[in-house]
């Protein structure tokens, strides 16, 4: 499933390409989904071709092409796209996943153990958007858990090895939007990208920082990163 940033790109670009005959500027792009630069576009641009929506085509400007749509938000007449004047659109796009309503965890399964909602990969190298996947659940001992709502991740990187994070293992994060210095976060970036880092403030800056030395530090103003949750255990199989 495509991030709501994601999907609002990819609808935007098909029916400007079906109105027009050529794919919109990165100008335009960034005025339909009221970004701030156009850095969020490349990524978005890059995460679409990654998962196969998009296609470049080489040695052309402006050449962009819409490989397929999703199967469960395929384009249904009437409303509008970002942009397009009263074109066909598609249905709402989903919350991203880390932005959805969690609710409470299930009740027991058996005595000491409660059930998780488990919401898919999260990146622990490059950001990528996590995966929501609603039936999906995971039993978890409750002396893990403290207060609050909480949902699993599955991890897919390396660049928290340092901190004990493996590729494959899944972590459970406690909800919130506020962390202390040098807790490990899920942090929504550009609103359209989630990571897992170490949080760190300094004056107006917010450093996401790796625990693997072969990954760089990402430096970001105030306004481009979102707490979504905060690590408070991690469960392995072997």
């Amino acid at each position: 499933m495509l991030t709501r940033k994601q999907h609002e790109l990819l609808m935007f670009i098909h029916k400007h390409l079906e109105t027009t005959g050529f794919s919109p500027s990165f100008e335009e792009m960034k005025a339909a989904l009221d970004l701030k630069s156009k850095s969020g576009i490349h990524r978005l641009i890059t995460a679409l071709e990654e998962r196969g929506f998009l296609r470049r085509r080489a040695h052309r400007a402006r050449a962009l092409e819409v490989v397929r749509l999703p199967d469960s938000l395929t384009p249904r007449r009437g409303g509008a796209a970002p942009g397009t004047g009263g074109a066909a659109a598609a249905p709402p796009a989903p919350d991203n996943v880390v932005q959805a309503s969690f609710g409470r965890a299930k009740a027991p399964a058996n005595d000491g153990v409660l059930t998780l909602p488990l919401f898919g990969r999260i990146a622990a190298g490059s950001p990528i958007e996590a995966l929501r996947d609603q039936g999906t659940t995971i039993e978890v001992p409750m002396a893990m858990l403290g207060g609050g709502e909480h949902y699993a991740l599955e991890v897919s990187g390396d660049s928290m090895v340092e901190a004990g994070i493996l590729d494959g293992d899944t972590v459970i994060i406690r909800r919130g939007e506020t962390a202390d210095n040098e807790d490990i976060v899920v942090a929504l970036v550009d609103e359209s990208e989630v990571t897992l880092k170490k949080l760190h403030r300094k004056g107006n800056s917010i450093a996401l920082v790796p625990a693997n030395r072969n990954y760089e530090t990402r430096i970001y103003g105030p306004d481009r990163v979102q707490v979504q949750g905060r690590l408070v255990g991690l469960l392995r199989r072997y």
